[in-house]
């Protein structure tokens, strides 16, 4: 199969889910809506977990609570910029193959809120530690966010290794990872 197909065959399946997870946001934010407004906080977990309505005009963690409009042109750019990221660039690492489209999926999930209600409904309330509300879509972005933070450290490490394997070699006189070049100056020949 040719590598244009693959990868018009790979968006295709990120697009779609996308669409899913986007499609799943709403279910549960639409049943947090309808059985959760003006009830409190049900409890799942004694002290750890519990169900919450709450509306949320701002961004994670109800900031910037005031700029709704501006929040939703942002998100739309960062999500046009994230399909580009998916489909036009080739050689990418492919944690950004899973982690990408969760972004996607968490960003348009809020976003439809913003459009559509002019908020975004939140409803998952930690009951150990005093944190914002949350939801599905948050989790996505979190959680996605995350793993290439995770990745990226994992990365520079990994590099500054090699970095300092080729230094030590390079300077133990070594030159390459062969060793050839020290066997030619051992024996008396030109090193190239």
């Amino acid at each position: 199969m040719k590598d244009t197909t693959k990868r018009i065959l790979r968006f295709a399946a990120q697009i779609a889910a996308v669409g899913l997870l986007v499609w799943i946001d709403r279910i549960i934010k639409n049943a947090a809506a309808a059985g959760l407004y003006g009830k409190g906080t049900k409890v799942l977990v004694k002290g750890f977990l519990g169900l919450c309505y709450a509306e949320n005009t701002g961004a994670a963690f109800s900031m910037f609570n005031t700029s709704t409009d501006v929040l939703s042109a942002v998100t739309g750019v960062i999500m046009a910029a994230a399909l580009v990221l998916l489909f036009v660039i080739k050689n990418k690492p492919k944690i950004y193959d899973i982690c990408v489209p969760l972004i996607i999926a968490g960003g348009m999930g809020n976003l439809l809120d913003r459009l559509t209600r002019g908020y975004v409904i939140d409803y998952i309330r930690t009951l150990f530690i005093d944190f914002p509300i949350f939801n599905f879509a948050d989790i996505l972005i979190t959680c996605a966010c995350g793993a290439v933070i995770i990745y990226l450290i994992y990365e520079m490490i990994a590099d500054t290794k090699k970095e300092k394997a080729k230094k030590a070699a390079e300077f133990n006189g070594q030159g390459d990872v062969s060793g050839e070049n020290r066997e030619n100056r051992e024996n008396g020949g030109d090193a190239e």
